[in-house]
């Protein structure tokens, strides 16, 4: 996969409280090698210095609709032109009443309205401002006019209230906008993923379970939401905060696992199993707690249902991608499953990497044979496997 080159965003600092959160979103564009210019609207100022912005990015912090820029260009037509997209966070109700009715009389309005690039805002507000009829009326007039809205979410403002209005946190708005310029190479496309472990339930506290952390399933939930899908996915326990944008259905068991892919059967043209199902589970769990004693404890264990086996053999089977984890012959093994489950595409690694670790090796598998993709964190990893399976599902359709 070739290197993408650097992109360039101009973030835009309206006035309101949630202003600081816009420090912590340009040091995490930054870290992910994004060029961030800022630009800040009077009242911003009053939250937050231009000195702060100007230190975190890196560059000079714009704020003079009337002055000229460094080039001697006029700043407003000068930085939109130069933006791969612009990104207002916090988007303040009276700015997105501004960007809604086309006026401009500061320079981040009167760039937005001079633009040539997509425009994506990250509104934030009181939640009776965001709740209000004129607000909700200036939403729709945006959407309907192509701007990008990521948020807001709910939760507890700074007026000691909760509800909706609340601006994303800038980890969820940094995912969301390096996502969004990654190729669509699923568009239109439903993917369902499982992840995460299992948890087979042993007595009222016990259980058998795995060191499956679910990094990799919600990196792949991630890499395909980038791609242009519709995400479905079902997670087992994990303590991994789910990517925005994405359906999680919380499951516990195998039995719920295999329950809540099946239910989403028909709305999936890509399953991707990369959860760590249990293989058994304990045939006769108890309701109470058992006690311990000295007695040596046998459980009886059934075999679980395979998850990937039943929905690669429906009569019409979404494209499956599996994933083995092998402590041992893990090209053997691996290209074996594949074919024993008459999968198109298999991704596979060895358990001592795949269990707990930032990042890892993957080995492809398909009818064209191997494809090893050197060590990487396992969201270049995933966006990997998906630029794989995505031209491999494309052949087939």
């Amino acid at each position: 996969m070739n290197q993408p080159a650097q992109r360039r965003i101009l973030l835009g600092i309206t006035g309101g409280i949630a202003a600081y959160k816009a420090v912590e979103l340009t040091r995490l564009l930054v870290r992910d090698d994004v060029s961030v210019r800022v630009v800040m609207t009077a009242a911003a100022s009053r939250f937050i210095t231009p000195l702060t912005l100007h230190a975190v990015s890196g560059q000079p912090v714009h704020d003079d609709l009337w002055g000229p820029d460094e080039h001697g260009a006029m700043a407003h037509i000068d930085l939109s032109r130069s933006a791969d997209a612009i990104v207002v966070a916090p988007a303040s109700a009276d700015f997105l009443a501004k960007l809604a009715h086309g006026s401009a009389d500061d320079l981040l309005s009167t760039l937005c309205l001079a633009r040539t690039c997509p425009l994506i805002v990250a509104p934030a507000m009181n939640r009776q401002m965001w709740e209000h009829p004129a607000t909700q009326r200036n939403m729709r007039t945006l959407r309907d006019d192509g701007v990008i809205v990521f948020g807001p979410d709910s939760g507890v403002q700074a007026c000691g209230e909760t509800g909706m209005g609340r601006m994303s946190e800038p980890e969820a708005l940094c995912d969301q906008i390096v996502g969004w310029f990654q190729p669509k190479l699923l568009e239109g496309v439903t993917v369902v993923v499982t992840a995460g472990p299992t948890f087979e339930r042993v007595d009222a506290v016990r259980g058998l379970t795995n060191q499956s952390s679910g990094r990799m399933g919600y990196a792949v939930a991630r890499a395909a939401r980038d791609a242009g899908a519709r995400v479905i996915l079902v997670s087992g326990p994990t303590a991994v905060p789910p990517p925005a944008g994405v359906q999680v259905v919380p499951v516990l068991s195998a039995q719920d696992m295999l329950k809540a892919v099946e239910k989403a059967m028909p709305e999936c043209q890509m399953f991707i199993a990369v959860a760590a199902v249990a293989d058994y589970t304990p045939l006769s769990p108890q309701e109470q707690k058992m006690k311990k004693d000295a007695r040596i404890l046998t459980l009886e264990l059934a075999p679980t249902a395979d998850i990937l086996a039943n929905v690669a053999n429906r009569a019409d089977p979404p494209f499956c991608v599996g994933f083995a984890a092998e402590s041992e012959n893990l090209e053997e093994y691996a290209e074996a499953k594949r074919r024993r489950k008459n999968l198109p595409l298999l991704a596979a690694n060895l358990a001592q990497d795949a269990f707990g670790a930032d990042d890892n090796e993957l080995i492809l598998f398909d009818d064209a044979g191997r494809h090893p993709l050197p060590r990487a964190s396992k969201l270049v990893q995933a966006r990997r496997l998906i630029e794989h399976a995505a031209r491999l599902y494309r052949q087939q359709a």
